[in-house]
């Protein structure tokens, strides 16, 4: 039996990149593969699915299978290893997002990139999320490459709200209140601070009495206290939410009582929350950048220019003044998110490793 065994740096619950790898063991299993999961660090639930990375010896018609997101001592292993490799690339994070508020994790990530050149050029093919991530990989060598979005099913978007916070929040949005929502980690690339001071050009600009809720852990204990700071001298802590990580019938509950899924990130590899947005009929407003305009297309307003009056008018729009195009990109939403359906990315998947294994 062919083997493709996966490696990561982490495996850890509530985590977009965790629970793809998970769909690509299963998914390789059903299609008679062996396939194990080796791991630097495995976390809470998810420990006994995985096996630490050093103990993998190898074995006759084997494969390995490395998920890269940022520097670590996995890739240096999986690099070294005789087996033949396939690079699945969900992208690294630029360290100069983070040298000033975390350098430790800087570092990782400026490693990341240099481990990811001897990857694409070791691999003997790079799977992308995105084709923005593509680019990368041909760009440092890597000689075959293919796009294979992460493979997420809708099913897990579906956990029964928590039916008191929701009631709160419908009863909220019926008395005139807009509740934004970001899902995320808290994290400079994600530019959080934007997004407070969207709430502060609503409120002021607008006279709308808007809402923001950050549901996500932190990658950066500064930038956090940064942002509450930020938020206590615009005027608008009150009015801001720090959630932290959720339960699934929490987030869900977020999805459903909001007004307008709003994410003015400067760094995404794909962007999971706008798959869990369309799930739940939520209109989104995005910056263009990076893999955000791909992942988005035509389902949600796509901004080239993300000041804080340009985005408020862009939310009053499709949250309050104009039904008919919120409408629209609910439908859009919908139709985008079959698109990224489980069983096509799975056949897809599936596909690409067979061309290379069976070569």
């Amino acid at each position: 039996m062919v083997a493709v065994h996966q490696f990561l740096s982490s495996l850890a619950p509530r985590d977009a990149q965790s629970q793809h790898h998970l769909q690509i063991r299963d998914a390789l299993r059903g299609a008679g593969y062996a396939s194990d999961i080796f791991v630097g660090e495995a976390k809470g639930s998810l420990r006994s699915h995985a096996r630490p990375f050093r103990s993998f010896e190898g074995a006759p018609d084997t494969w390995l299978l490395y998920g890269h997101a940022i520097g670590s001592p996995v890739a240096e292993f999986v690099t070294a290893r005789p087996e033949p490799l396939i690079v699945d690339y969900h992208n690294v994070t630029p360290s100069g997002f983070f040298a000033a508020w975390e350098p430790h994790a800087a570092i990782r990530m400026a490693a990341g990139r240099r481990q990811l050149r001897a990857l694409a050029a070791r691999c003997r093919l790079g799977l992308a999320d995105s084709a923005y991530n593509e680019r990368e990989l041909v760009e440092l060598g890597a000689r075959r490459t293919a796009v294979v979005p992460i493979m997420v099913d809708s099913e897990n978007f579906a956990a029964v709200a928590d039916p008191a916070l929701l009631a709160r929040l419908c009863a909220d949005r019926a008395s005139g209140i807009v509740h934004l929502l970001f899902v995320g980690r808290l994290a400079p690339n994600k530019c959080q601070h934007d997004l407070v001071a969207t709430v502060a050009a609503l409120r002021t600009g607008h006279g709308i009495d808007a809402r923001l809720h950050l549901v996500g852990g932190s990658s950066s204990d500064r930038y956090a206290r940064a942002l509450r700071s930020y938020a206590r001298a615009a005027g608008v802590e009150p009015f801001i939410e720090f959630v932290g990580s959720a339960p699934p019938a929490i987030l869900s509950a977020y999805y459903e009582g909001a007004s307008c899924f709003v994410c003015l990130s400067e760094h995404e590899g794909f962007c999971v929350p706008l798959l869990e947005s369309w799930y739940h009929g939520l209109p989104i407003v995005a910056f263009a950048s990076t893999a955000v305009t791909e992942t988005l297309d035509d389902a949600g307003i796509v901004l080239t220019r993300k000041s804080p009056a340009t985005v408020a008018a862009a939310i009053a729009r499709v949250a309050l003044d104009d039904a008919p195009l919120r409408s629209r990109i609910v439908s859009r939403g919908a139709a985008r998110l079959e698109e990224f359906s489980l069983p096509r990315t799975r056949a897809k998947l599936l596909a690409e490793i067979a061309s290379v294994v069976a070569a």
